[in-house]
């Protein structure tokens, strides 16, 4: 009847009875809504703090020759709660390829971003959606430098390109916006803003914090100016390597501090928004001038404040020789080590901002970056090469309840294997196209006898800029072969007798059957990956257009 109960029908409940239907529904909503907050507690957060060119020997925590200046206090700290990776490697030591590797678990060949020049195609399968998909909330902030918009994100603002470091813009979903500030604080900034406010807090969540630092050029917050002023920093001791014993392609690269650093461009003599850039040609990286331009009034005017004493004792020390590319070094790697200061703070605020938000027992912290960088080894700054200072790259974990506070791994691992680790860690399928292997064994502190014994390295960009050849190879715990294929020229190490690889044992009959080892070696992990693309090579034709 209108405004009353219904009557006793057989298509009506009696009002007891519904009532208790509505009060058994509750408790079986609330049933399962602990059992999915059990289940999602089980899942955790997973954070990857994620820098440019940060070389592990850079990071106090893998007892490098840069130690003694304390780089890293904050990294340092996550690596004594968690896990340090010392046999880190990527598969093709370059921001973009790298980066494409870890969103799909795939080497280069098959993810298609071979190099810098590439666009990557976000159509394809990466970890980020297949993390959507098992109910995972996904946000990125900072240096995709993947092109294009990302895919799989729930939240994200990402650099146009390698970005800026003073006030840059940044690429949203709404558009491109100008952010005032120093990049590093800006990314942090917006990963607490995800962690307090923007996340869906009934999800576990996978967070990415990108920072653009420390590359090139390596200008660093004003807060760090004077760090190191007074400090004369520790020498390579193969800063002045001469590549005697290696193969041609390591005496025609454009990446030497001697001969490649720009005084103006990478070490900041003289430069000021009205320096005539434009005149200068050549293969130079001229970001920092053009970032001068975008600085206020007032980061200019403490820029110069800083840079323009230590200049004028530059140009009155009228240096030569040795001695000014000890200058440049030292001016190279307190810029660069400043620099990895605003990281270093960066994963401290996200650290303390999980213990301020109850988040830090059930959340997974990895600190890494995209490969290694020569600081200085070699005589050399960048990248590239397959030699150990840019094929090293930091691996730090701490997994709460799961990894050994303080504990060190030396299997052989590469960045192929963190989309399989992530995706394993939330309890997510790894599909079998991936080409890694998940880590998540080596974090509970097993040792897997079918671990791999070697690792694939294959880089592809060349010509372009500092001139690193083509070129592939096979690492094993104590053996190194590069293949320079577009010229046919080898390099073999004993990494055990010959750390530094400043001794070419290719040529050398002792060394013969241990080559020819690696060479079989080589040839079955290229097939292993399905890697024809060196197949197309014809190593007379380069050199022909190396001799024009």
């Amino acid at each position: 009847m209108p405004g009353g109960l219904a009557r006793n029908t057989p298509d009506t409940v009696p009002f007891a009875t519904g009532i208790s239907c509505i009060m058994k529904s509750f408790i079986a909503l609330f049933v399962l809504t602990l059992v999915g907050a059990a289940v999602a507690a089980d899942r955790p957060n997973i954070v990857f703090i994620f820098s440019d060119d940060h070389a592990p020997h850079a990071i106090g925590a893998y007892n490098g020759w840069l130690k003694s200046v304390n780089p890293t206090p904050a990294i340092d700290r996550l690596a004594s709660q968690g896990m340090v990776f010392e046999n880190s490697f990527c598969t093709n030591s370059i921001c973009g390829p790298s980066r494409a590797v870890i969103q799909t678990g795939k080497h280069s060949h098959k993810n298609g971003f071979m190099n810098n020049g590439n666009s990557f195609d976000w159509n394809q399968q990466t970890f980020p959606k297949l993390l959507q998909k098992a109910g995972y909330a996904t946000a990125i902030y900072g240096k995709s430098h993947l092109k294009g918009k990302p895919q799989g994100y729930d939240h994200w603002a990402v650099l146009p390109g390698q970005g800026l470091y003073y006030n840059p813009d940044m690429l949203t979903p709404e558009g491109m916006v100008r952010i005032p500030g120093y990049c590093t604080d800006i990314v942090t900034d917006m990963a607490v803003d995800f962690l307090k406010t923007k996340r869906d807090k009934h999800k576990p969540f996978m967070l990415m914090v990108q920072h653009k630092a420390p590359h090139r050029n390596w200008m660093p917050a004003p807060r760090h100016y004077d760090l190191y002023a007074d400090m004369t920093m520790p020498e390579p001791a193969t800063l002045f390597d001469d590549y005697k014993d290696n193969a041609p392609p390591a005496r025609h690269q454009e990446m030497e501090i001697d001969r490649h650093m720009h005084l103006n461009f990478d070490l900041f003599v003289d430069l000021t928004p009205d320096f005539p850039g434009d005149q200068i040609k050549g293969r130079f990286d001229k970001s920092a001038w053009h970032n001068m331009k975008r600085m206020t009034d007032e980061q200019l005017r403490a820029w110069r404040q800083t840079y323009g004493p230590r200049d004028k004792a530059f140009h009155e020390a009228n240096l030569t020789g040795k001695d000014l590319v000890r200058w440049k070094y030292q001016r190279y790697v307190k810029n660069y080590l400043r620099c990895i200061r605003g990281v270093d703070e960066s994963v401290a605020t996200i650290m303390k901002t999980l213990e301020e938000l109850g988040l830090d027992e059930n959340t997974v912290v990895i600190y890494s970056s995209d490969q290694g960088f020569y600081v200085g080894d070699h005589g050399w700054y960048d990248k590239r090469w397959m030699y150990e200072e840019s094929l090293k790259m930091p691996l730090i974990v701490k997994w709460p309840g799961v990894t050994r506070p303080g504990s060190r791994d030396t299997h052989l691992v590469q960045n192929l294997d963190y989309a399989q680790t992530f995706l394993d860690m939330a309890g997510a399928k790894q599909p079998a196209d991936m080409q890694g292997r998940s880590l998540v064994p080596l974090l509970k502190g097993e040792k897997p006898n079918d671990w791999r014994d070697a690792i694939y390295y294959h880089y592809y960009e060349y010509p372009s800029v500092h001139m690193v050849p083509r070129h592939n190879g096979v690492r094993t715990d104590r053996y190194k072969l590069m293949h320079f294929y577009q010229f046919d020229e080898w390099e073999f190490y004993d990494l055990q007798k010959d750390p530094d690889e400043l001794t070419n044992l290719y040529n050398d009959p002792a060394s013969s059957k241990t080559i020819a080892m690696m060479k079989d070696k080589l040839e079955a992990m290229r097939k292993y990956y399905d890697d024809d693309s060196d197949l197309a090579e014809k190593p007379e034709e380069w050199q022909k257009k190396m001799r024009q």
